[in-house]
C-alpha cells in the first residue's frame, strides 16, 4: 500500500475498514463469517450523466464490453470462469455509476479479484471491432426488449427528458438512443476506458468470509500496477430549482392494456435528511398495499388496479418521486388524477398519522437491514456511500437518521414539493379498439394484455446479461 487508513465504524455489529493503493484505488473491507462465501464489488465513477450528447448509451455500452475478454481473459470467459466456480456475477449503469460484481465461494476470491483487476488493467487488449458490434447488437436488442416493443416501456425515458430540461446530464437514461449507439466507434470505446476505467476512479468492496490481510495483499498484487488516469472531466452540474414552475405533460396513445397516469415530482438530492423526509413521505402515500393512495384507488374507488409512490434517489441532481397508477376498467385518468391531488393536499395540510410514521420508518429499516444482511449488499451499499458520499461508512449508520426525522419535516417536504407546478405528467391513452385491431392485421403490433411496469429502482439499471 502507498496510502493506507483505517477506520471502523459498526451498526448491529458490522464494521468496515478502509484502505488506498497508490494509484488510488479505494479499497473497503467488511467480515463476515457466517457463510463461506465472499463478494467482490466494484464501482466505477461514471454513468449516463458523464456522456456528452451524440454518445448517449456508451456507458452501458461499455459495461457490455467489459464482459467481452481483456488481455489473459478472453472472449466470454469472465462469465465462464466466475460460474465455473461456482459463483454468480453481473453489472449495472445507472445516472451515477457502473459497477461489476461477484459473489464467490471464499476459496475462489483471489480468481475473482484477478479477473476484475485484468479487465481493469487490460480491455483495451481485447477491444476490437467485432466485440464492439456484437455487444452493439445485444444493447440495442436490450433497448427494444425493455423500452420499444413493451407496454409502457418508454414512460421512464419520456418522464426524465421531462422532468429534467434539454442540455441536462440526466435530461436522457442510461440506455441511450438507437442513433447514438450506431454512432459509436470503436475510438470513442477506447477513449471512454481511457477517461473512466482507472483506479483512481473506482472503489473495490470485498465483504464475507476474508482474511483481511491476504486479501489486501491479493488486491495489491493484482491492482497495485494498474496506472492512474488523471484525465477525468468534471462533471457537469445537474443543479435545478426545488420547484419545477409549472406541471409538464404529454399524452401518449399506445397499444396499451389500460390506461395509466405516471408523474416524476422534484425532490431534493439524496444524502439529505430532506430527502429522507420525503422518502417517508412517498412511503406512507404510495409504499405498498398498506399507504394512502392504494387504499384509496384499489381498495375503497376501485379507479385503480396498481397505485405506487417512490424514490428515485439521485446525488447529482434533484430525486425523482415516481407516481405510477394504472386505471380500472373504464376509468378516465382525471378522475384519477383528481383523487390523487386530493389525498397529497391532505397529507400536505396534516402530515402523517403517529402509526403511519412508525409503519413508514420500520418499512425503510427493514429495506436497509436487506440490503445490509447479504454480503452482496452491503459490499454494493459500501461501494455507494464511497463514490457517491466520500464515505463508506455511512452505509453502516444511514437508517439512523431517516428514524430520527420527524412527521412535521414529513409534512413540510410533502407541502413544499408535492404539488401540481412541480411534477412531469404522463398519460397513457390506449388505442382504440378499431385502430388495435388494425394494427395488429398490419403485423405491427404487440400482445396487448403482456404485462410490463416502469419501476424508478429498477429503470434506473440497464444490466449486463
Amino acid at each position: 500500500m502507498g496510502h493506507t487508513t483505517t477506520a471502523e465504524t459498526g451498526s448491529g455489529g458490522l464494521a468496515a475498514t478502509e484502505h488506498r493503493l497508490a494509484n488510488g484505488l479505494r479499497v473497503v473491507l467488511s467480515e463476515d463469517h457466517l457463510t463461506p462465501v465472499a463478494a467482490v464489488c466494484l464501482w466505477y465513477d461514471v454513468g449516463s450523466r458523464h456522456e456528452v450528447k451524440g454518445r448517449t448509451g456508451l456507458a452501458h455500452l461499455f459495461e457490455h464490453l467489459m464482459f467481452q475478454g481483456s488481455a489473459q481473459v478472453k472472449g466470454n470467459g469472465h462469465f465462464e470462469l466466475v460460474q465455473g466456480a461456482g459463483g454468480s456475477l453481473n453489472g449495472t449503469t445507472s445516472f451515477e455509476r457502473t459497477n461489476y460484481f461477484e459473489t464467490m465461494p471464499t476459496h475462489q476470491l483471489e480468481l475473482a479479484l484477478w479477473l476484475e483487476a485484468d479487465r481493469m488493467g487490460s480491455l483495451l487488449a481485447a477491444l476490437d471491432d467485432e466485440s464492439m458490434e456484437n455487444q452493439r447488437d445485444v444493447v440495442k436488442n436490450e433497448r427494444r426488449q425493455r423500452y420499444d416493443n413493451v407496454p409502457y416501456g418508454t414512460a421512464f425515458e419520456k418522464l426524465t427528458a421531462l422532468a429534467y430540461p434539454e442540455g441536462h446530464p440526466y435530461h436522457h437514461t442510461p440506455i441511450g438512443s438507437m442513433a447514438d449507439l450506431d454512432a459509436a466507434t470503436l475510438e470513442d470505446a477506447r477513449a471512454f476506458f481511457r477517461t473512466y476505467y482507472a483506479p483512481n476512479n473506482a472503489v473495490l468492496s470485498v465483504v464475507g468470509d476474508i482474511d483481511p490481510e491476504e486479501t489486501l495483499a491479493w488486491i495489491e498484487k493484482y491492482f497495485g500496477s494498474i496506472p492512474a488516469h488523471d484525465g477525468k472531466p468534471t462533471p457537469r452540474d445537474g443543479s435545478l430549482p426545488d420547484i419545477m414552475g409549472e406541471e409538464l405533460r404529454e399524452v401518449v396513445v399506445e397499444e396499451v392494456p389500460a390506461r395509466a397516469l405516471m408523474a416524476a415530482y422534484r425532490l431534493p438530492e439524496d444524502g439529505t435528511r430532506v430527502s429522507d423526509a420525503a422518502d417517508l413521505a412517498l412511503t406512507v402515500l404510495g409504499g405498498g398495499e398498506s399507504s394512502r393512495l392504494y387504499n384509496r384507488l384499489v381498495r375503497r374507488d376501485r379507479t385503480a388496479v396498481a397505485a405506487g409512490f417512490g424514490l428515485l434517489r439521485l446525488s447529482g441532481a434533484p430525486s425523482l418521486g415516481w407516481l405510477d397508477v394504472k386505471t380500472s376498467g373504464d376509468v378516465e385518468v382525471p378522475v384519477i388524477e383528481a383523487a390523487i391531488d386530493e389525498e397529497l393536499a391532505r397529507f400536505a395540510a396534516e402530515g402523517p398519522t403517529p402509526e403511519e410514521m412508525e409503519r413508514a420508518q420500520a418499512q425503510l429499516e427493514r429495506e436497509w437491514l436487506d440490503r445490509l444482511g447479504t454480503v452482496a449488499g452491503r459490499a454494493d451499499e459500501l461501494c455507494r456511500f464511497a463514490v457517491l458520499f466520500g464515505d463508506p461508512q455511512l452505509a453502516l449508520t444511514a437508517v439512523q437518521r431517516v428514524l430520527t426525522v420527524t412527521s412535521e419535516e414529513v409534512r413540510e417536504v410533502a407541502q413544499a414539493r408535492l404539488r401540481p407546478d412541480n411534477r412531469a405528467v404522463l398519460v397513457y391513452e390506449p388505442l382504440s379498439a378499431e385502430s388495435a385491431e388494425h394494427t395488429q392485421e398490419a403485423g405491427r403490433g404487440e400482445d396487448p394484455e403482456r404485462e410490463a411496469t416502469v419501476e424508478a429502482g429498477n429503470e434506473n439499471e440497464e444490466t449486463a446479461k
